[in-house]
Parts: C-alpha cells; structure tokens; sequence
C-alpha cells in the first residue's frame, strides 16, 4: 500500500507552506527519512523527509503551490502499486469558507447593489492569512478573482485588488463618505477619498513590457513573501516616523571594557546587544508600544519579544525572535543574537523562531546610513531603525563644542495605536537609557 507524503505542521502557529523545490523526482528511489522537498514557511526553509522507503510515485503538489498542513504532497510506494484514484490528484477538498467566514461584510453586495444582490459565489479555500486580510481590509471576497491552484485566492489577489480596483473595493465595503468615524481606518479613507483618474479606474492593469535584452532576475519565494509583507504593510496602517539622536559615547566605553570578558563566554558582544536592551527596557516603561490593533481594542502584549533584523545578502532579510528580551541581560541578549543571526545566515532557523515578534529593530547603519524609515513588521506597533554611530561635532553642557559618537534613531510606528507623544515619550526613553549606559 502506498504511503501518503503530508505537509507537516511546522510550528505551533504555522497554518501553511509553499513547496519551493522537490528533491527528487517522480520514479526517484526514495530512503525513508531521505529528504524529498523543501518547503518555504514565513521565509524559512525546511527538508521535509520520506516517512518511507521506496519510489516516488506520485508528486501531487508541484513546486511554487502553496497548501495548508495536512495537505497530501506525494506517495511512495513501491513500482506499479496504484495509488487512490481520489488521492492521486492536485489538493481541492479543503475547507470551504463563505464570504462571511471570510471576513467580508455580511451586506457588502446588498450595499454596492440593493436592488439586485448577487448570489454568493463558492470561494473554496481560504487561507487563514487571506481571511484575516479581507476582514481587516472590509474587501468582500466574491469580488476577487483567485489565480491560485484551481482558482483559490492568495494573499497577492487581495493586495491587486485593492491597489488596482479602488473604486470596485470601496464599493463593497460599508461606508460612504470619510467622516469622524472613519478616522482610524486608513485605508478604506484612502480608497473613499480617491486618488488620480490614471489609478482609480477599474480596468486590469496590463502587466509590464520587459524590453528586448534586458535582463530579468527570477523572484526568490522569500523576496516574494517580503514583498507581499511590505505591501500589506502599508496598506494595513498609517506609517509615521519620528527620529532622534544619541550620545554613544557612554555606551563604546562598556563595549571596549567588557568585550573581551564577553568573549571568554564564547559570547560576541556587539552594539546591537545595547540596542536590544534598551527598547526591551523601554517597552516595559511604554507598553502601549509593545501591542498590536485589533478591531475590539489595542493588544498589550505581556510578553516582550525582540525581532531581529539579520541581513542573508543578495536573498533578502528575515527576522527571528527573542522572546522574553526583557528578562535577559545583555549577555544574554548578546548571546541570543549571535545564535539566532549565525543559524538564520546558515538556513537552520525553526519556523516558530520568525513568528510572534512584538516589536522590530532594523539596524541599518550597518551600510553606512544615517537614518531611515523603516516598514512596520505587522501586525506589531513600532519598529526602530539604527543609523551609523558616527563622530560628530555636537554642542555639550556648558555650550562646549565636542566630538561625540552620535547615531540616529528612527521609530516608525502605526499612528492609530500611537500618537507623537506616546511614541516620542518610547523614544526619549531608548535615548535616555543609551546615553547614560553605566560604567
């Protein structure tokens, strides 16, 4: 009897996967616990290995499909074994979900047409990723056309549809004109308001002419889901960035003083430890900073878990967790990020190891830039970007003119959780914990 390949679930909280690569081919002898695919989760790359030993008979799931757990893959078997007429074909019995289930506003169509409601049409599968998308957007989703397998609508249908159809999106959800009330929903004011004649209309954009002997670089699954993350983004809250500066010079007289002794516990102590330690501190003192929205009210998140941005070159960036930051010491938020930044370059993160961040930094001064505006990581409240620490010429106590290692901080957050003087208050926080760093 044939046995069935599964997608397995990959972490407590990871729904779905996208097969980037099968390692073998159909008719391919496989050794049970022999890898056979790779699947791609939240940007993180995992081997799924053969729960048997024999040939692969059947790849069910091509490569580039994304599915939910529990999905039958493949099977193996041995040579000329039959495999279930009903089994044996691409995944199509999933959960059916309604427009309701969905997120879509139960009088969306009755709204844009009173006089003649269209029927409900079957969406078939919906991800949790997409509802939760079409129910935080207000888009009723008998109106977006899915290009996925069997015509199932992806995360990237919705975000067409609102970026190239506002008119049809602002038709199917309940408001009218901007008001009082619409104040802390965004985007439906954006779609309400309008925007050029040239962006508005509801004609299908045409897809980009390549010209002749230019030179296309083929996008990366993880390149994909950054830039599916990054549009959903924006299109999810209100980015306001406020930057300040600090004096680092308190902090590079620790660092020079106890890196050697942090090395002697096999620790790399780096400035993004001193980073780490002052928004975990921070977020203690402004926990409205580490929250997230939600139509019933702010999140306040109990737990401070520090996501780290970690720079994999030319493939990207991705971002693994420290949970608990707040109870750590620098040690041990050093430690955490050498292990979490040396097995994130190395492709050896867990899927769970991505998820459930509270709050972001990004230090992109690593480059050399002064400062930046970073994206928001949703659906977290904030994420602070870290300029270069560069010598500057800076007025002191006494106005004295001194040399100081200055660098910028710049806290992008979502301003229908903060405010400037919330978010400011977080800010001046993170500056007053770095300038007077103790010896």
């Amino acid at each position: 009897m044939p046995t069935k390949i599964i997608m397995p679930q990959l972490g407590e909280s990871v729904v779905e996967g996208t097969v980037t690569s099968w390692l073998k081919a159909e008719g391919d002898t496989v050794a049970e616990f022999e890898s056979l695919l790779e699947v791609n989760t939240d940007k993180v790359d995992t081997e799924i290995p053969s729960s048997a030993g024999g040939t692969l008979l059947k790849i069910v799931v091509p490569a580039g499909t994304t599915v939910t757990a529990g999905t039958t893959l493949a099977w193996v078997g041995q040579p000329g074994e039959a495999i279930p007429a009903e089994e044996g074909q691409a995944p199509s019995a999933a959960p059916r979900v309604t427009a309701e289930q969905a997120g879509a506003p139960p009088q969306s169509v009755a709204a844009a047409e009173p006089a003649q409601p269209q029927p409900t049409r079957d969406l078939g599968f919906i991800s949790p990723v997409v509802a939760r998308l079409a129910k935080d957007q207000n888009v009723d989703l008998t109106r977006v056309k899915g290009t996925g397998q069997g015509g199932r609508i992806t995360k990237k249908d919705v975000l067409n549809f609102l970026s190239a159809s506002p008119q049809e999106a602002a038709a199917a959800a309940p408001w009218e004109t901007p008001g009082e009330g619409d104040l802390f929903r965004p985007t439906e004011m954006m779609f309400a308001a309008g925007r050029p004649a040239e962006v508005t209309s509801q004609t299908e954009p045409a897809p980009a002419q390549i010209p002749t002997g230019e030179r296309v670089i083929p996008h990366t699954t993880m390149r994909k889901r950054i830039a599916e993350h990054m549009v959903f983004s924006k299109h999810t809250s209100p980015h306001v960035t406020s930057v300040m500066e600090s004096d680092f010079k308190r902090v590079i007289a620790h660092y020079e003083k106890n890196k050697e002794s942090f090395a002697r516990d096999g620790v790399k102590l780096t400035y993004t430890a001193y980073f780490a330690a002052a928004c975990a501190a921070a977020l203690r003192a402004f926990p409205i900073v580490n929250s997230s929205w939600s139509e019933e009210g702010v999140v306040i998140h109990p737990q401070v878990n520090l996501a780290i941005a970690v720079s994999l070159g030319d493939e990207g960036l991705i971002v693994p967790v420290i949970r608990g930051a707040d109870g750590l010491s620098l040690l041990g938020l050093a430690r955490s990020i050498n292990d979490l930044a040396a097995r994130a370059r190395a492709h050896k993160l867990m899927p769970d190891e991505v998820r459930d961040g509270t709050f972001s930094i990004t230090n992109h001064g690593t480059g050399g830039s002064l400062f930046a505006t970073p994206v928001i990581n949703q659906p977290q409240c904030a994420i602070l970007g870290v300029g270069v620490v560069k010598k500057r010429a800076v007025v002191v106590e006494g106005d004295a003119i001194a040399v100081r290692p200055m660098v910028y901080l710049s806290l992008t957050f979502d301003h229908r959780i903060l405010d400037g003087a919330s978010a400011d208050g977080f800010l001046a926080r993170v500056v007053e914990i770095l300038d007077n760093w103790p010896d």
